[in-house]
């Protein structure tokens, strides 16, 4: 029985450790992100959703994350910017149609068909809105923290 205890105990553990050990983006994403970001030394990948990757890093000493396809096609840049950094119309679009929101994180997004847009997280309550605008303060999209989760699963 004692034997059994450590045995599982043993097996249990060593799964643990498999699980817990860094993911690693295959090849052809980690081409593409070479191409794209050929000065940056330090990753950090997770497997996103629907197969995408997403990469997590500092480039000029800016958060960033880039998300690539599991064939290596670029969907997108998010880099971190303080939220006074955010347009006015930006500032403004967020006042007018999400009133009682706090603007909690911002950033700049990067995508093939959008050459410059604003991400920012809003929060009333308990109540978490994702909202990406136009630099011109155009709502492009929102998706509740809700819906974001269930994109994940």
């Amino acid at each position: 029985m004692k034997y059994l205890m450590l045995a599982a105990i043993f097996t249990f553990g060593s799964f643990s450790t498999l699980y817990a050990q860094k993911q690693s983006a295959p090849a052809a994403v980690w081409s593409a992100f070479r191409a794209k970001f050929p000065n940056v030394q330090k990753v950090k990948w997770d497997e996103a959703h629907k197969g995408e990757w997403e990469a997590e890093f500092k480039m000029a000493g800016t958060e960033r994350s880039a998300v690539f396809s599991r064939d290596g096609i670029w969907i997108e840049t998010e880099t971190e910017i303080q939220v006074a950094g955010l347009p006015a119309a930006v500032q403004r679009a967020v006042t007018a149609q999400f009133t009682g929101y706090k603007i909690e994180e911002a950033a700049m997004v990067e995508t093939p068909g959008l050459a410059m847009g604003y991400e920012v997280g809003l929060e009333k309550g308990g109540a978490t809105i994702e909202a990406l605008f136009s630099s011109a303060g155009t709502l492009i999209r929102q998706m509740s923290e809700t819906q974001e989760d269930n994109d994940n699963n």
